[in-house]
């Protein structure tokens, strides 16, 4: 993997068009921040990590970054890129911007008793919908101009997804395959993530709307749920095999049918914020709806913890997939790095650090606040130099 992105053979696509509809966010989710100490969003961990895994790879050559994003939104996101980029050491020839569509979404509200009212407004168009934005914006073509052989595809909500996982695109690489999925182990059968299986002759993500409680809840012998590869939404893809689904393909996909929040404007011409769901439909484009013309699949399972931790929701007392479990979730792995880099424990500093109450670090629990910069370390590397033998106060920010 890190040979190829020395080569120059590969490019990240970062799937960014969601709208923050469930975080009750205006604002592209890229933009929204979880807390953390330095105060980075998530557009700006993601950067600092291109940059971190181009220094791995030992190479001068830029990792392109091409962004698909909600069409409205532009605007909001180069503002806001032109703040993280040159902290990233990322410039605007590092990173292209393009468009995905838009499709209705039906907004539904009782107006009698024995009928519903429909109301319509336009949102993006589902992350499937990156393949007629690749084609109509020449994304592709500069891709396949610019040497790319293989693209890994992320969607934006993912405080610790790997960027450009040069493990992923290895074993993708290594196995012929024209489309792999990163996935975690699902352990939870209510969790709302699609799983990956294999149906008949070919491999789909079945939505957790898609598929009963009976059947989520099945577990086999070893205890494990049977539909328990859960899909991440970290993609690869041979560039070969993105123009042919944008060449064949593509006019074939189907809808998948979201029910989520909606905006809307009312009978008096005023915008209405949603407050709860479900309040429409969305019509969307899903990634994998190219399943079906698959040749080669792989399936590169990682762990939860070292991988996953969507931002979905906004916080709320025992909620998750929010902006607290997500901070959590990164001070937990971070912790876990100076443990394995010789770092023995971490202390509050609360009070007198002499008299600080100290805290394990083998499962990041007791309340650590724990941020190491992308730019310091990609996944757990060269630490050494900076945490061996030592304590750290906490919150212990390395940048």
């Amino acid at each position: 993997g890190l040979e190829q992105i020395a080569e120059g053979r590969m490019a990240v696509l970062l799937l960014a068009g969601g709208q923050g509809t469930r975080l009750g966010m205006s604002c592209p989710k890229g933009m929204v921040s979880v807390g953390l100490p330095s105060g980075k969003s998530l557009f700006q961990l993601q950067a600092e990590r291109i940059r971190a895994l181009q220094k791995l790879a030992g190479t001068a050559k830029p990792v392109p970054w091409w962004v698909s994003h909600a069409s409205q939104k532009r605007g909001d996101e180069r503002t806001h890129w032109a703040g993280y980029l040159p902290c990233a050491k990322l410039t605007y020839a590092d990173k292209i911007a393009f468009s995905v569509g838009a499709l209705a979404a039906m907004r539904k509200h009782a107006c009698a008793r024995v009928h519903v009212c429909v109301r319509t407004t336009r949102v993006a168009d589902g992350n499937g919908g990156v393949y007629r934005a690749l084609s109509s914006s020449g994304a592709l073509a500069d891709m396949q101009a610019r040497g790319v052989r293989h693209v890994h595809a992320y969607c934006v909500d993912n405080v610790l997804v790997r960027v450009g996982d040069p493990a992923f695109l290895g074993f993708c690489i290594h196995k012929n395959a024209d489309c792999g999925a990163e996935v975690v182990e699902k352990v939870d059968p209510t969790e709302p993530v699609g799983v990956v299986c294999r149906v008949g002759d070919h491999y789909r993500v079945l939505e957790y709307s898609e598929i009963s409680s009976e059947l989520a809840s099945r577990r086999g012998t070893n205890g494990r749920l049977e539909f328990s590869a859960a899909s991440i939404c970290n993609h690869y893809f041979s560039v070969d095999f993105l123009e042919e689904v944008v060449r064949k393909y593509e006019p074939q996909m189907l809808y998948h049918v979201a029910h989520k929040k909606v905006g809307y404007v009312d009978d008096e011409g005023r915008p209405v914020a949603p407050d709860k769901p479900p309040q429409g439909d969305f019509a969307l484009y899903i990634i994998f709806t190219v399943r079906r013309y698959f040749r080669n699949f792989a399936v590169f399972e990682v762990l939860r913890e070292d991988a996953f931790s969507p931002l979905k929701n906004a916080d709320k007392p025992g909620q998750v997939d929010c902006p607290s479990t997500a901070r959590k979730a990164v001070y937990s792995l971070h912790a876990h790095w100076v443990e394995k880099a010789g770092g023995h424990e971490i202390r509050t500093s609360h009070r007198p650090f002499e008299q600080g109450h100290t805290f394990s670090l083998q499962n990041g629990s007791g309340g650590v606040v724990c941020e190491i910069s992308p730019l310091v370390s990609y996944a757990g590397e060269a630490l050494q130099e900076h945490v061996k033998g030592k304590t750290f106060p906490s919150p212990f920010v390395l940048d």
